[in-house]
């Protein structure tokens, strides 16, 4: 009977899981044109919705390029400030097209979504 007991509680956090990491897949960003973008900072901002995730950046544009993104309050679990990272690779690749951080994932859509939002 235990055993049974364990398995369904088991199968009833795996369900939660993915659930969870389903909806996170939905998010998408996308890079808008920044061709026409004069030299500047822009602040972008994204929550996660129903999660507490929420991160707010500014992203520094020059000569069309992505120089550099400053996360000013990144609101999540200690496992999603790992997330983070990826700035480096928007900032190497000049494109939103980036791997998620695994165990962070709704942190990566989070800040993936506030820079485009900063640069929209």
């Amino acid at each position: 009977m235990r055993v049974f007991y364990v398995f369904n509680l088991f199968l009833i956090m795996l369900l939660i899981v993915s659930c969870n990491t389903s909806s996170f897949a939905e998010i998408r960003a996308f890079l808008p044109d920044i061709s026409d973008k004069t030299n500047g900072v822009y602040r972008g901002h994204y929550s996660v919705s129903r999660t507490p995730v929420r991160v707010t950046l500014d992203v520094t544009v020059e000569n069309n390029n992505i120089i550099e993104i400053r996360i000013i309050q990144h609101t999540s679990s200690k496992i999603g400030k790992r997330a983070e990272i990826i700035t480096q690779g928007i900032i190497e690749e000049q494109s939103l097209e980036i791997d998620t951080i695994s165990g962070a994932t709704a942190s990566s859509k989070a800040i993936l979504k506030a820079v485009e939002n900063a640069l929209q």
